[in-house]
């Protein structure tokens, strides 16, 4: 079995740290480097809930997108939340580790990871990471739906093919429009359409489009290209990177001869439990 330190230096050769945006918070957050690991739990939430759940299922290191303190803290005190998920973690000797930005923009990334979800044939990065000679790496992916589909079928292909969420999917433009073309951009995607506008692309999915880019991506479409935005819940989008993630670490242990238990958490972690559709007064 391997220590988790080796575990931790092939996690970093996949996604290296030095690549995270200046203000992330990724690497590994507790963990004794000489423990022995048989079990890996991925999830995108670093929540009680997945502390609980790697507790059960006998896990000895939980790798997340999202860092569980992203703007530092003074206190690790159980009776904060986060605290308290810290608590849980040592005193099961189960290490937490974070791969962030540093997987947005990775090859494979976050992105590739929801365009194979939903079956579209990656063309490049929709922002290119500019040390990368190959013009692999980068935020974002271009892709191609073969063959088109209207607005309203990709939509409800995005619907079935991502896992289910209280928000579900939203979308903006003619429904019958085609889309030919599509950016992605797992996680929230709104400072982004400067370069999807550039992209020249049919219709953009991603999440957490807030009011005001979204009104003017519209406004802006309805002027010169027709520009669809596909709007699904962040865990959602970011969710199928914990499938490839994990294959990624099984194809190493298997290569090491690590024998290594490697999950991937089913447990929605998305924050909003509920969803009505607004309407008028009877």
């Amino acid at each position: 079995m391997p220590r988790l330190s080796e575990v931790l230096a092939a996690l970093d050769a996949l996604w290296p740290p030095e690549r995270a945006e200046q203000w992330d918070a990724v690497g590994t957050v507790c963990g004794d480097p000489d423990a022995t690991v048989t079990r890996v739990l991925f999830a995108v939430d670093p929540v009680q809930d997945i502390a609980d759940e790697a507790v059960r299922l006998g896990a000895d290191l939980i790798v997340t997108h999202h860092p569980l303190y992203l703007r530092g803290t003074t206190t690790v005190a159980a009776d904060t939340f986060k605290g308290r998920v810290v608590h849980t973690l040592i005193k099961h000797d189960i290490a937490l580790h974070v791969a962030h930005t540093n997987a947005d923009t990775a090859d494979p990334g976050v992105s590739d990871a929801l365009a194979g979800a939903l079956d579209l044939r990656i063309v490049r990065p929709l922002v290119p990471d500019p040390t990368d000679p190959a013009g692999r790496r980068g935020l974002g992916r271009v892709c191609e739906l073969d063959p088109p589909a209207t607005l309203r079928d990709f939509a409800a292909r995005v619907a079935h093919r991502l896992p289910a969420t209280a928000q579900g999917i939203r979308t903006a433009g003619d429904p019958d429009a085609l889309v030919r073309t599509v950016a992605v951009s797992g996680g929230s995607g709104d400072s982004l359409f400067g370069a999807v506008r550039a992209a020249g692309v049919d219709a953009f999915l991603t999440a957490d489009l807030r009011h005001h880019p979204a009104s003017e991506a519209v406004s802006e479409a309805a002027r010169h290209t027709a520009l669809a935005l596909v709007d699904a819940a962040h865990w959602a989008t970011e969710w199928p990177w914990c499938e490839q993630a994990a294959a990624q670490l099984d194809e190493i242990s298997d290569r090491h001869g690590w024998d290594l238990r490697v999950h991937v958490s089913k447990t929605v972690t998305d924050p909003w439990s509920s969803h009505h559709s607004s309407g008028a007064p009877n």
